[in-house]
């Protein structure tokens, strides 16, 4: 049951990403690092990428489908922490001082977290919730 929830909130979640990342690039345009190459189409195309993700993770079909939209999404947000450390240096350095560590640190934390809810929601793992023997 737990899953369930946890699998229909992350994929709300990145639906509603993507969905962001095609309508409004802008915010994610400012945080991308210098050194990718097309930022315009990379956003557009990543939201794409979250969007399919999440319809596949969230199917209740396929397995291997579902176990795909897991990868992907946890491939995804290990590719994307890039552009969240960069915000966060680029917000700890502004004037003002942005965000703030109280915002910037959770979210360093929980990328790591997302990777594994991706994963287990996917079911392409148990951990730490298998029991063997």
């Amino acid at each position: 049951m737990i899953r369930t929830v946890l699998t229909c909130l992350l994929a709300l979640f990145y639906a509603y990403a993507g969905y962001r990342h095609i309508v409004g690039p802008e915010p994610f345009l400012q945080i991308t690092p210098v050194w990718v190459p097309y930022p315009e189409a990379v956003i557009h195309w990543t939201g794409f990428a979250e969007i399919a993700g999440a319809l596949a993770l969230a199917q209740p079909f396929s397995k291997r489908l579902r176990q795909a939209g897991g990868i992907g999404l946890a491939l995804y947000a290990l590719c994307v922490w890039p552009a969240n450390i960069n915000h966060m240096l680029m917000d700890m350095a502004s004037d003002d001082g942005g965000f703030g560590m109280a915002y910037h640190v959770p979210r360093m934390i929980a990328q790591p977290i997302i990777i594994w809810l991706a994963l287990w929601c996917g079911r392409v793992t148990d951990w730490p919730f298998n029991r063997r023997g």
